[in-house]
């Protein structure tokens, strides 16, 4: 879900010198800056290929731009959990071999067999993290610790929001006590409620590189997303990362393979390659989330191996909650809500 330098790009970014004419061309469809660029490289050259990658804003447009496609002209695309399952019963994603993936081994406890995707026919985990809280310590008279006190009066037209429709409700639905997957109207509602309510501290929604306004000092304090949360971090130390005591929401973000890939056996080589652990590696070290596999964590520096913006302590992980798939009635009336309040 998570952009790390997310933008509503459409351009066509090639990793390559050689035209596509001269070589095999792998599709990459993703979040915009959520490869590192060092890795695509190395495949591009071990592979003789050339990397196509595209970018999206959210799921949200990924899904319908490969829902009109009708599952072709990509041949890797990242999705959030909560999106697999939906993804795969319309026919948009193949199931995967994983004897070609034997990489995947490696992955870390509690990553595979989630509910999405419970056999991890169709997906695997690529980053996985938090949303919670950060906040500019020097603009704040006591420190934040839970979602109620983005809603204080005080921090009016200084709270920016992930624009994320899941995020954004999940954060509310956790005030309110409820579960971030709630299929309940009413308590969708009352988290709606709650959301018009801190519509006059927003400041601004934002995907497209969220640490941003942070750092820029528009936003004081608001959602983020804990990669992009390290990334503001090492530009300025006094931009916190917090864990709300309501409970965080956890988010896995996950390889997959459409179903009109034509090149489904180069897609999971490229699969595999990124699960090698220097490539894990190289994930945390550029983009700041958390990688999938054990053997990528063990050769980070301690810096990073035990940095907690980047890997959640246990009992954080505990207290909070994975996003996952509602159902296509419960999502149309998330969406209903959604865009009244963005009509605000």
């Amino acid at each position: 879900m998570k952009s790390l330098i997310k933008g509503l790009m459409v351009t066509t970014l090639a990793f390559s010198s050689f035209s596509y004419a001269e070589k095999t061309v792998l599709n990459v469809y993703a979040w915009g800056g959520y490869l590192p660029e060092a890795s695509l490289k190395a495949f591009e050259k071990q592979q003789n290929v050339v990397i196509n990658y595209t970018t999206f804003e959210n799921n949200e447009s990924m899904y319908t731009k490969l829902k009109l496609v009708k599952g072709g002209g990509y041949d890797v695309v990242f999705a959030s959990a909560y999106f697999i399952d939906k993804m795969a019963r319309e026919g948009l994603l193949s199931e995967l071999d994983h004897k070609q993936i034997p990489n995947m081994q490696d992955t870390m406890d509690g990553l595979l067999g989630q509910a999405h995707d419970s056999q991890n026919r169709y997906s695997l985990p690529y980053i996985w993290g938090v949303t919670g809280i950060s906040y500019n310590q020097q603009m704040v008279d006591v420190p934040i610790t839970r979602w109620a006190d983005l809603w204080d009066v005080k921090y009016a037209q200084q709270v920016m929001l992930i624009d994320d429709i899941r995020d954004v409700f999940g954060m509310a639905l956790k005030l309110k006590g409820f579960s971030i997957n709630s299929q309940n109207e009413d308590e969708i509602k009352a988290a709606y409620d709650s959301l018009v309510d801190l519509q006059e501290n927003v400041l601004l929604y934002n995907s497209d590189a969220p640490q941003m306004p942070f750092l820029s000092g528009d936003a004081v304090v608001g959602m983020q997303w804990n990669g992009n949360a390290y990334q503001g971090q090492v530009e300025m130390a006094e931009l916190q990362f917090v864990m709300p005591q309501e409970g965080a929401i956890l988010w896995m973000d996950n390889f997959t393979i459409p179903s009109g890939s034509k090149n489904k056996a180069l897609a999971h080589q490229f699969i595999n390659f990124m699960y090698q652990a220097d490539n894990q590696a190289e994930i945390v070290k550029s983009l700041g989330y958390a990688s999938a596999t054990k053997a990528g964590r063990a050769l980070l520096p301690d810096a990073l191996k035990n940095n907690p913006t980047i890997f959640p302590a246990e009992q954080d992980v505990k207290n909070g909650e994975f996003i996952n798939d509602v159902g296509p009635q419960a999502l149309a009336i998330y969406e209903k809500y959604w865009q009244r309040l963005r009509t605000q």
